[in-house]
């Protein structure tokens, strides 16, 4: 133990003397040395830090390439986010709108339609009903019209039907809610007219085609095509100077008759009660050229 301790004394005594010897110089040394860093400190740090910033920014600028992108994304998807919401709105609203627009039109149409029932006034005393065109059961062979509107609401059997241009025919079956309208251009319809300024008589009779023919015409009639049809009020059926049509056409073999109605846009009709007597056979056969 004495041994080890005497080893220790040999080695720590030259190294005893030479930081006597060299301490002090040493000393110096290190406080100059730190007087000359510390007037050197502003331009050293100055030049570091500019030397850190230029080796830095690069890449600073290439790692925060992605942060701006997800930031970019991020905004993106918010973007389209809230154009999604925006267009979804917006579809509603069209929704919305249109619905209102079909709507405005369709009473638009109704109303004109309502308006031209206007346009031919019955006479005061008569009473009429305005109803809605619900159906066309005529085929082959039957040219007729539904209506709602039926014995609850005062609709009888003959009364006059008539549009805003004139004369469609009148009512041949009656139900408690609806009836049915026999046209003029049935192949039952006969209807006595007057026709022209002349005041010719003939029986407008239809044939299930668009335009009905003129029968019993007097020979020698002075009937050209454009002379204007209104019922003659002879028969009973129809009081006289309702509005029918105009003569088409004048041919040898038959006289034809547009009507004034336009059957393709028919939806309402005015069914009216004149009170007449509905004797309208009696005046047909009398017409009718005798056999001898």
């Amino acid at each position: 133990m004495q041994k080890r301790a005497g080893t220790v004394a040999r080695i720590a005594s030259p190294m005893r003397a030479l930081s006597q010897r060299f301490g002090l110089p040493l000393l110096l040394i290190a406080t100059a040395t730190t007087i000359a860093l510390g007037q050197m400190d502003a331009r050293v740090v100055e030049r570091a830090r500019v030397f850190v910033m230029d080796t830095t920014t690069p890449v600073l600028e290439v790692l925060s390439e992605p942060v701006y992108a997800i930031e970019r994304a991020t905004e993106s998807f918010r973007e389209l986010a809230e154009l999604r919401q925006i267009n979804e709105s917006l579809k509603l609203e069209n929704e919305r709108l249109t619905a209102w627009h079909h709507r405005a039109r369709r009473l638009e149409a109704e109303n004109l339609r309502l308006r031209s029932l206007l346009a031919l006034v019955p006479d005061a005393g008569a009473r009429y009903v305005s109803a809605r065109v619900i159906g066309d059961p005529g085929g082959a062979f039957a040219r007729s019209l539904l209506v709602a509107a039926g014995r609850a609401d005062g609709i009888a059997e003959g009364h006059v039907a008539l549009s805003g241009e004139g004369v469609a025919g009148r009512v041949a079956d009656v139900g408690e809610r609806a009836a049915r309208v026999m046209l003029i251009t049935d192949l039952n319809s006969q209807i006595p007219v007057s026709i022209g300024l002349s005041g010719e008589r003939a029986v407008m009779a239809g044939d299930n085609s668009a335009e009905p023919r003129l029968l019993y015409l007097q020979p020698g009639h002075h009937v050209s095509a454009g002379d204007r049809v209104v019922t003659s009020g002879h028969g009973g059926l129809f009081p006289p100077d309702l509005p029918i049509g105009v003569v088409a056409q004048v041919t040898e073999e038959a006289v034809r008759v547009r009507p004034y109605v336009d059957w393709r846009d028919l939806e309402y009709l005015r069914l009216v009660d004149y009170e007449l007597p509905g004797l309208i056979a009696p005046l047909i056969d009398k017409q009718r050229p005798s056999a001898e």
